[in-house]
């Protein structure tokens, strides 16, 4: 799984290298930000098969995520973005021992609406996005990693950017994610919030 975690970040890098250069020829309105916050999972889940055999609960708890973009504004209240970044978050069983620990590539596509209010831009957000999962459980009796094929899933929330020049601007954003890969026949949804701070320049 590590290399194909690898290779999938190289690719994304790769898109998102060759759409700053697209969107650096259709002139200037384009940007490149770095976000980082939270992953908040909404749902828990079951995993058969762990711990002698026996079907266990696990309570999903708050990760780290982190996600680099690049955009164009195609219009001033009309962007779309690429994206790539991770995200995790561990499963603790309500009762014996054991961990469980999901690892996500997402590479992501999102449209987003703006209402310009000069400095102040709020928006709405809508996308799609592929999911390269990794899954590590450690239990009292059998260890287990699985990886799952690319899942596929769809993401909507809201934000804002505040623009400190003509160059530069911060912002704050939050959104849902639906996607649900499966290992071993386990199906793990991944439905949760993102929430992020992030910082960009504009070229």
């Amino acid at each position: 799984m590590k290399s194909t975690r690898f290779l999938v970040l190289i690719i994304a890098t790769a898109l998102v290298s060759l759409s700053a250069t697209a969107f650096a020829a259709l002139d200037s309105d384009s940007y490149i930000a770095v976000k980082g916050g939270v992953y908040s999972p909404s749902d828990s889940y079951d995993l058969d098969n762990f711990n002698a055999g026996e079907t266990t609960h696990l309570d999903s708890k708050t990760g780290f995520a982190g996600e680099v973009v690049i955009g164009h504004y195609f219009l001033p209240v009309l962007a779309v973005e690429l994206g790539a970044g991770y995200f995790e978050s561990k499963g603790s069983p309500a009762a014996g021992l054991g961990e469980a620990k999901l690892k996500v590539v997402p590479v992501v596509a999102t449209g987003k609406v703006f209402l310009p209010l000069g400095a102040f831009e709020p928006y709405g957000l809508f996308g799609i996005g592929a999911y390269i999962s990794d899954l590590e459980l450690d239990g009292n009796t059998d260890n287990f990693s699985g990886s799952t094929e690319i899942t596929y899933g769809l993401h909507a929330g809201a934000g804002f950017n505040i623009n400190l020049s003509n160059d530069f601007f911060v912002g704050f954003e939050g959104k849902y994610l639906w996607a649900e890969p499966s290992f071993g026949g386990d199906h793990i949804k991944l439905n949760g919030f993102v929430s992020t701070a992030m910082i960009g320049t504009k070229f």
